[in-house]
Order: structure tokens, then C-alpha cells, then sequence
């Protein structure tokens, strides 16, 4: 078994062979409570996303608002039409990040996966690369407005269901967990390189807009794309949720798991799809968001102590949404209209978190 996640599997086996039904129904008992305050601590920051802002809300005027009174028509535009979509739209993708990440880590056996290891990001930004660099290219004088918002999105899902059709192919096949994960890497990489080429080739405009998509953004959604992109974040969470128990029996080996009747290659296929799903549906909306998948589901089972995916799953659900409205609260500091890139900010919120991460683990590692 990897060294890499020892830790873990050796925390959740001993919960599981130590623990009496007393003791772990105080556990449960005590996660209940500590769920209960971070989604009090999730409302707030929700709240406050919706107040702060270059124009600041009074919170008398937004409970005036939500009661149904008369309130300034230019307010009722500024709370409906960007700070509320922007508040769902950090919380959905605090959400999707945080557990395709936390999959990603049982199911590789290691604590630097996050939801991108499969290249699903990469396919998400080579299908925006295709569509505006590659017009940009073919149609040189063609106009940026041709190139919508809905059309990205599209291009960012073909490019996703792309890379996970390959993935799905490669683990029928391979039976090594871990040569899945190199080759999704590898696939991620040759991904980037075409990207990379793309960039030299195309005009500078073009160019401008790419990059613009790839610093990531939580404010560029409508009510009509949330609607969309709502149910299909609802639909990975709930094939998450279903495959909880099967990752409590996988992180204690494969061998294991189908000694007891499991069926691995469902279990993963299960797994891709609900991470595709959820990280590639934020790629798409939102732009590439860095390191929330690999920081926060270590913060949860530091928090909570548990190796347990009954616990964990609700626990990265709140600790994520948390985390992305604190991101976006911060990238509002500058003020007088300027925004920081999002992706900016997850990074040096998550980077910290990973240096502990090698650190916690060397040190594990020497007294193993």
C-alpha cells in the first residue's frame, strides 16, 4: 500500500476495529455539532459575500429586500442579478471542488490528488482554447462578441467529456490505480502542450479572452446558467453520496474491498463520472479554480479527526463552500471596482495547506 496514504487508512482500520458503538456514537454525536456551527459559519460568509462589495449593502436594506418592500431599483439589480448568483456560484463550486477531491484522494491513495489529476481541467480549457483561439486562428477577423459565454461552456463540456471518455476506456483496461492516475496526467500534459502551441499561434485579442477565462471567475453567471448549472452539480453530489460506503471499504486496500464483494471497476467508474461531472462543470462555468480540492478535504479530516466518509463528504461540503466565499470576500479587498482573480486567491489560500501536507507526511514517514 502507498506510503502516501498510510496514515489514513491505518486511522480509519483502527476507528473500525477499536472503536465501541458507544464511542462512535459520540463521534457522530460531536460531528453533528461541529457540521452544525461551520454551516452557521457558511451562512454568515454567504451573507456577507451578498453585503460587501465596491457598493456596500446595508443589511437593513437586504432584509427589506428579501421581505418583499420597496427598495431602490438600482439595490434590487446589484442584490439579484450579480451578488446572489455570485454567492451560489462560490458555494457551488467550494462544494463540487472540495468533494471531487476528497474522491480523488481515496480513491488514489494519495493525499496530493485533486480533481484535476484525470486532466479533466485541461480538456475543459483546450475545448475554450479550440473555440477562441482556434476561431481566432481560422477566422481572423472575426468578431469577440460571436463568441458568447454559453458557447465557452460548451466547448469546456466537450473538451471534459472528451478526457473522461479516455479515462473510462484506460480503466476498463488497466487494472493499477496508479497507472490510471499517471496516465491521466499524461493526458492533462499533452493537453497543455496543444494549448501551449495554440497560444503562440493566435492573435493577441484571442489571447486576452483566454486568459481572462483561465484566472477563473465567480461573478459571470446569470440565473439562467445557474439553472443549469445547479441540477448538474446536484447530480454528482448525489452520486457522491452513494459511493461513500464504497470508499470507506476501499481506502483499507483493493484486495480488501473485493474480498468483501465489491466491484472495483463500477466503484471507479462511479467515481470518475461524479468528478467529472462536478470539477468539469465548474471548469466550464467558472474557469480552472486551483488547489480548494487538494487543501480542503485535509482541513476536514484535521478538523474532525476521521478518516470516515459518512463525516468527511458533509464535513468538505460546508468546509469547501466556506473557504470559496472567504476567497471571493478577499478578492474584493482592493476596492473602488477591482477584483483580484479568484484562482489567485484559492492558491494562496490551498498552497500553505499542501507544504503542510509534504511536511505531515515526512514526518509520518520517518517514524514508520
Amino acid at each position: 500500500m502507498s506510503g502516501y496514504f498510510r496514515f489514513f487508512v491505518l486511522q480509519i482500520h483502527t476507528t473500525n476495529k477499536l472503536d465501541t458503538s458507544a464511542q462512535k456514537n459520540k463521534t457522530l454525536k460531536n460531528s453533528r455539532w461541529l457540521l452544525l456551527f461551520i454551516a452557521g459559519l457558511t451562512l454568515i460568509f454567504f451573507l456577507a459575500d451578498i453585503l460587501l462589495g465596491s457598493v456596500k449593502i446595508p443589511l437593513s436594506e437586504f432584509f427589506a429586500f428579501i421581505s418583499g418592500k420597496e427598495t431602490h431599483e438600482g439595490l434590487q439589480t446589484i442584490i439579484f442579478d450579480f451578488r446572489i448568483p455570485k454567492a451560489i456560484t462560490a458555494v457551488l463550486a467550494g462544494v463540487a471542488l472540495s468533494v471531487s477531491g476528497l474522491q480523488m484522494q481515496t480513491i488514489f491513495r494519495n493525499p496530493l490528488a485533486g480533481p484535476y489529476v484525470l486532466g479533466i481541467s485541461a480538456g475543459a480549457s483546450f475545448g475554450v482554447a479550440i473555440l477562441i483561439m482556434g476561431a481566432g486562428i481560422i477566422f481572423p477577423n472575426i468578431q469577440l462578441s460571436a463568441l458568447n459565454h454559453w458557447a465557452q461552456i460548451v466547448a469546456a463540456w466537450i473538451g471534459s467529456a472528451i478526457v473522461l471518455f479516455l479515462i473510462l476506456a484506460v480503466s476498463v483496461r488497466v487494472r493499477d490505480i496508479m497507472t490510471i492516475l499517471i496516465l491521466g496526467i499524461l493526458f492533462g500534459s499533452a493537453i497543455s502542450a496543444f494549448v501551449s502551441i495554440l497560444q503562440y499561434f493566435t492573435d493577441q485579442s484571442m489571447l486576452k479572452i483566454f486568459v481572462i477565462w483561465s484566472m477563473g471567475s465567480l461573478g459571470s453567471l446569470t440565473i439562467s446558467q445557474l439553472s443549469v448549472l445547479i441540477p448538474g452539480i446536484i447530480l454528482g453530489l448525489v452520486m457522491v453520496f452513494f459511493s461513500s460506503k464504497l470508499l470507506n471499504v476501499l481506502l483499507l486496500g483493493e484486495n480488501y474491498a473485493k474480498s468483501m464483494g465489491m466491484n472495483i471497476k463500477l466503484t471507479r467508474v462511479i467515481v470518475f463520472l461524479s468528478t467529472s461531472i462536478l470539477a468539469g462543470s465548474i471548469t466550464a462555468f467558472c474557469g480552472p479554480i486551483g488547489f480548494i480540492g487538494i487543501a480542503v478535504p485535509h482541513i476536514a479530516r484535521f478538523v474532525f479527526h476521521t478518516s470516515d466518509h459518512r463525516i468527511l463528504t458533509p464535513a468538505s461540503i460546508l468546509i469547501g463552500a466556506s473557504i470559496m466565499l472567504c476567497s471571493d470576500l478577499i478578492s474584493q479587498l482592493p476596492g473602488q471596482g477591482v477584483q483580484l482573480p479568484i484562482n489567485s486567491v484559492t492558491s494562496l489560500v490551498g498552497i500553505p495547506v499542501v507544504i503542510w501536507i509534504i511536511l505531515r507526511n515526512k514526518k509520518i514517514s520517518d517514524f514508520t
